[in-house]
Order: structure tokens, then sequence, then C-alpha cells
């Protein structure tokens, strides 16, 4: 469809200002680095999940040709889930952008010179903030570039550009746990390492299919020697609850409710850690009189958890040695996620689960760098965990950075809803895009594809030129992939891992790194990224930056040093001695938090309903999640891989009770149609006992799932609660 605002926009020709003095090999187009021989076996961390799995990329003639998972690494121990087997694939597919793309004032995208292409971004983005302000320009990033990349993002757009808001698509997984850890242990501090899901006793995932999501975390979980006790709580029967000691099968969105009421039973069976408590934590006494509130019985009614089973976990946490905690997306993505995320680390406080081996409250992150996103994209705070109201440490970034301290911004960006919002409000006029599919992702996709054919400007940075977002772009930036680009990523135990260059990206292609560089040159602003002057020189900025930080990695002696030891988990100070392959940087074991009374809070809150409540004429809850272990995010990569594609589904299904199925008579139908209040499709059902009466389930990865979910967020971390949303179902029938 011909984007009518951009044909409008174009109708004048245009011309490049002036010609870029710049040559393929300056922007970043050598070929694979010399010092690796052809014949050569490479190590790189994955770059699907935040797993951090290290691959093992077989060279032949200098091509890479074959990917094995990594022998001895810490993570994966030599194995690899489907995804990482198929890495390379996605990087011959035929819709990869070689080129800079131009759309034409016929409405068509052409391909143009990178000179013409920075021109046209520069000029484009100068104009929009001339005639708009500076606040009209934003971007979207992502948690799936190397730290390296990010951190050079915010500082261009931020310091450089006159930027002010920009967030990344970790706002969509992890927002939630980020505040959740800041508000409760005084930094984003994810306390554990994976070995700790083969030291714990009892084990409780919420919120979490583990065995979909993060299989290698399964593979740990099924390598305790304790066999532990399982306790999983979600509303469907996963393939993680079918292995469960006790499944607690919940009402959607009755969470908050049934973890108080935990707490309420672990205080009665007298299982609160006073030492610790008393020693370590703030405001327990007032938690103790809040979860009062909520009785076995009441919880039991408003849960669908019977006071039995409740009974037998409270037992069970009460008996374990070594409890672990553990939360993903069924948790962040929800409409109170942080107050959720607070009530499993009050567990985790109250019973003294914490600091020791097989303990912990712990978050699993969602993307391969998110936890780098988290540190390091220049959003929600300054550069290495530091903050942009606090006047000592834009002093201190600053003078590192050796940049004008004037031009740091003394607040932190606009969340990603805010910045959808001002596209509709009219304050934000042009989107820099990159690496990242908004129009499929983001919550509620007909009206968020709605806000962007609202933008004057929109510039696209990625891999392929077939995605959604690129569809509707102005001006698309071929971008390098995986194993296309160097850096560093920064799993969910906090371990920093290299990410190596094994062939040369397509065409004009070029890695996010020298693109930022590039349009630090064509911007005028090149002199300040001087110091940037290759990915592995920006890492001992940034180690730089995280000196005397709770994430200091400083100690690290580059690139080299994670090759050789496998990863390095923060924190790892100038201070620590070398470690061997099996070092842990487990966080808390001293009692110390990050707060300043050096105490982690209990923080709590009243209950609150949810956003759009089911009715006579939407009477389903519509619950979304991981369909396979081969399906990720938008699928713009792993449907490129026959393999992946041949595990997946090939069309969006709907997996729906068999009371439900009778009820709304779809038993003589292989297809229903999905409604809520947004939008409807039509999908394939699928009979199953997986999922409660009254509850519906829809794989997130399918283009059109977004086009039913409700645009409600957290009001602490602006997080989308893509799990739940009211919804009718219809038969579909078919002529004979």
């Amino acid at each position: 469809m011909i984007n009518t605002r951009v044909v409008r926009s174009l109708a004048k020709p245009w011309k490049p200002a002036r010609e870029l003095e710049r040559t393929p090999s300056a922007l970043g187009l050598g070929q694979v680095p010399t010092s690796i021989e052809p014949d050569a076996v490479v190590r790189s961390v994955c770059g699907f999940c935040s797993t951090g799995c290290s691959l093992d990329v077989h060279l032949r003639d200098g091509e890479a040709i074959n990917i094995t998972p990594s022998p001895g690494y810490p993570v994966n121990t030599g194995m690899a889930c489907p995804k990482g087997w198929e890495g390379l694939a996605p990087l011959d597919a035929p819709d990869r952008a070689t080129a800079p793309m131009l759309r034409g004032a016929d409405g068509v995208l052409k391909e143009v010179s990178w000179a013409e292409a920075l021109r046209y971004f520069v000029d484009q983005t100068k104009a929009v903030q001339a005639t708009h302000g500076p606040e009209a320009m934003a971007f979207l990033s992502t948690g799936q570039i190397p730290t390296e990349e990010m951190a050079m993002l915010g500082a261009l757009t931020k310091f450089g550009m006159g930027i002010t808001h920009g967030d990344g698509n970790t706002r969509q997984c992890m927002a939630t746990s980020v505040v959740a850890y800041k508000e409760s242990f005084g930094f984003d501090a994810p306390p554990y390492t994976y070995a700790d899901f083969e030291a714990s006793d009892v084990i409780v995932l919420v919120g979490s299919n583990l065995a979909i999501a993060h299989p290698i975390m399964w593979e740990r979980v099924a390598s305790n020697p304790n066999d532990p006790t399982l306790i999983v709580v979600d509303p469907r029967c996963t393939e993680t609850a079918a292995a469960a000691t006790h499944h607690l099968a919940l009402e959607p969105a009755s969470d908050l409710e049934l973890l108080y009421g935990l707490a309420k039973l672990l205080i009665d069976k007298g299982a609160v850690d006073r030492t610790f408590v008393d020693e370590h934590t703030s405001d327990y006494e007032a938690f103790a009189e809040h979860v009062a509130r909520f009785p076995v019985e009441a919880v039991a009614e408003r849960t669908g958890v019977n006071e039995e089973q409740l009974d037998a976990v409270a037992d069970a946490i009460t008996a374990g040695r070594n409890v672990s905690f553990w939360w993903t997306m069924g948790v962040n993505q929800s409409h109170q996620g942080v107050r959720t995320a607070q009530a499993i680390i009050n567990l985790a406080l109250m019973t003294g689960n914490i600091g020791r081996p097989g303990t912990g409250a712990n978050s699993i992150t969602g993307q391969c760098n998110a936890m780098g996103s988290r540190l390091f994209s220049n959003t929600t705070g300054l550069l290495g965990g530091h903050d942009f109201a606090n006047p000592d440490h834009r002093k201190r970034v600053a003078e590192v950075l050796a940049v004008d301290e004037s031009t740091i911004p003394h607040t932190a960006s606009w969340s990603y809803d805010r910045i959808m919002a001002g596209i509709d409000e009219g304050t934000i006029k042009g989107l820099w895009v990159i690496a990242t599919n908004t129009a499929h992702s983001w919550i509620d996709q007909n009206g968020g594809n709605e806000l962007l054919d609202k933008l004057d400007f929109l510039v696209v940075q990625d891999m392929y030129h077939s995605t959604e977002t690129a569809a509707a772009a102005d001006l698309v930036l071929p971008a390098a992939g995986w194993g296309e680009k160097d850096g560093t990523f920064i799993n969910s135990e906090r371990r920093i891992g290299h990410v190596t260059k094994v062939r040369q990206a397509p065409g004009q292609a070029l890695a996010d790194f020298w693109i930022f560089k590039s349009v630090a040159d064509a911007w005028g602003c090149g002199e300040m990224f001087a110091a940037w002057e290759t990915p592995e020189h920006t890492f001992a900025l940034l180690q730089e930056l995280s000196a005397g930080q709770p994430c200091d990695f400083a100690g690290i002696e580059g690139y080299e040093m994670l090759d050789s030891v496998g990863g390095v988990q923060w924190p790892y100070p100038s201070t620590t001695e070398q470690p061997d392959d099996s070092a842990e940087r487990r966080l808390f074991s001293d009692g110390r938090f990050f707060t300043p009374d050096g105490r982690a809070a209990f923080i709590f809150d009243s209950p609150q309903p949810v956003a759009e409540e089911i009715d006579e004429q939407f009477p389903l809850v519509l619950l979304t999640g991981r369909g396979s272990a081969a399906d990720w995010h938008t699928r713009t990569r792993t449907e490129k891989s026959k393999v992946l594609s041949s595990m997946t589904a090939k069309v969006n299904y709907v997996e729906v009770h068999p009371d439900d199925v009778a009820r709304y008579e779809l038993a003589s139908s292989r297809q229903a149609r999905l409604v809520s209040r947004r939008g409807a499709i039509t999908v394939d059902v699928i009979e199953t006992g997986t999922v409660q009466p009254g509850q519906v389930f829809v794989n997130m990865h399918f283009a059109d799932t977004n086009q039913l979910t409700f645009p409600a967020f957290d009001p602490y971390s602006r997080q989308p609660a893509y799990k739940y949303c009211a919804v009718r179902i219809e038969p579909v029938v078919t002529s004979p």
C-alpha cells in the first residue's frame, strides 16, 4: 500500500547537499578480521534470547558454514536450542536490506548511495527539529544489538543530535523487572547465577514457561541433583507446568493476591527468617500487616487455587533449605507487574532465600542483550547505570566521554508508550526505529500503525527491507546482523560475552555501530566520538563508566579475556583476581544491598482491577505467549530458517477448552473468529485441556495477534500488559 503521506512529502525533487567523503572501508565494509584463520572455529554468544549461550561457528575457506554449541561454556555446557543451531540461516535471506532505500515521489522505495541516504536523514531530522522543536524527533531501539552499539546510539542522539526522547523494545519485556529491582534493591541487579537452577531444593516459577521460552535454562533445572520440588504458577498447563510438583492454575491477573496469600501463610507457619529480615531489610512489619488482609479462604476464592494447594506450596517453601523464585513475561507484561515482581522479591526476603546458592528473587530476561540495554541504552538511565537527574553522575559521564556536560539531559526519556502517545498528539513528528518491528509488535497493533502514519519522517534501520515497519518507512538503512559484527551481550545472569564477526554483511549493509558513526559525521558531531574508534575501544569506555557502580566491570581485560574465561559476570572491578571458568558472581551474599541504608525494601500495594473486564459481549480472557522453542519475536529471523519454520505452526491458532468448544459451537469448525474491541482475526481451533474454561490462548509471534490486545500499562514501569484482554469467539463455517 502506497504511503500517501510520503508521496506528498517527496513531491518536490530532492538532491543531497553534498557527497560525504567516506569510502566503503571507512564505513565498516571490511572483511572478516584477518586474525581469524580461514578454516577456524570461532566462538560467539548467540543473538536470540537472554540465556547467552556460546556457539562455535565453523569456517571453511573463510566462509561461515555451520554452528555447534560450545562445549565447556559455563552457560550452556555444550547444549543449544533450535534457534541457536540455526543462527546462520537468517543471514542468507533473500529479503536482506543490502543498500539504503529512499521512498520516491511514486511511493516506491528505491536504492540510493550511503552519501545520499545519510544527507537525507540529517536534513529531514534537522527539519523536523527546526519546525517542531528538538523533542519532535525520537528513536525506538532494541535489546538485539551489542552493548557498544546501544551506547553509541544513546550518546549520539542525546549528546550529539539533541534528541530528548528514545526508548527500546526492552520496554515490552523487561521494564517491570528493572523498576522492581531498583525500588527493592537500589539497583537493577538480578542477583543469581544459572548454577542456582541446579543448587535449589525448591524452585518456584511464576508466569514462566521455561521449557519453551528458555530451553537451556530448563536443561539446568533438569540437571539438578536434588530432585527439587517444582512449583509453577500459570493459568495454562504449559509444558513446564506439566512437569511441576505443584501447578497453581490461577485465574489470570490474580497473581498478586496469590503471592500475598502465600506470604501470610508463610508468616502463620513460622517460615520468616527474622534474623535476616531484622538485619538486612526495611518495612517488614508494615508488609506483614498488609498481607494479613489476604486470608487463605479469600485468596482461594479470588485465584481459583484451592486452600489445600496453597497450603502444600507454603509447606514446601517452609521446608526448603535453598528456595529460588523466578519469573518472566507472565509477571512483567501485566497491568500491575512491578508490584507482582516485588511480591516475589518479598517472599525471598522474608524467608532469607537470597545471596546463597540455590536461592534468589530472579528475573529471567527476554532478549539477548536486554541487560546491556538496561545499563547502556542511555534512555531511562544515564550510561552505566547512572541517573540523568544526578548532577554528579552527569559530571562523571561528561568527564569519561570528554563531552560538554551541558549536552546531557537532566531527565530520562519518555517511555515507549509515551512516545507513541506523542505521535498521536503531534508532539513527535519524526521517528528513527532501530532493529525492532513496531508495526508488528506494539500492543493494539491497528491503533499503533495508525500512529506511524501520522509521522512526517520515519526511518527504519534493519537487517530486512520486508518488515511491517520498514514497509511504512521513508528511508531504510541496511544493517548487519548477528555474526556480521563485533561487540558484547550481557545475559540474564549478568554475564558479559563476546559477539564475534565471522562473515561480511551483504551488499552495502553495515554494522549498526558504523551506521551511527557515519550519522555522527554527517550531522557534524563526529569529533565527539573520536575515542569510539571501534567496538572494542568503546567497550573500554563503558568499562570506565561502570567503575564504582554496582555493575562495575572495569577489571575485564578486553574481548580476549571474555573469550578465554567463558564470559564474565558483573561485578568484576579492577581489584578482582583473575577468575577460572567456574567463577560465579552471585549478588548479596553479604546481605548488603544497593539502597542508601544497605537494606532491601519490602514494597507492596493493594491489587488493582484489570483495565478491561470480561462481560457478556466479550466473555473470554485472551492469554498470549510463546508457541514453541523455534518461535522468536515477530519471526523476521526465524521464518528465514526452513528448520525452524518446520517446527512452528504455519498459521495462527487458538487453544480452547473442550467446554468452550461445545459452548460456542466450534466442534464442526476448524477455524474460529476471535474478536476484541480493537479488531478481529481468524485462527485455527485447537481443542485442549491446557487452558481453563473461560480462557483462550493465542501465539504471540503471529502478525495478527496484537490486533486484539488492549493497551494497558503498568503505572510504574509503563510496560504493556500483553497477557490479558477480553474477547469473544465465533465459529467460521466453511462451505462444503
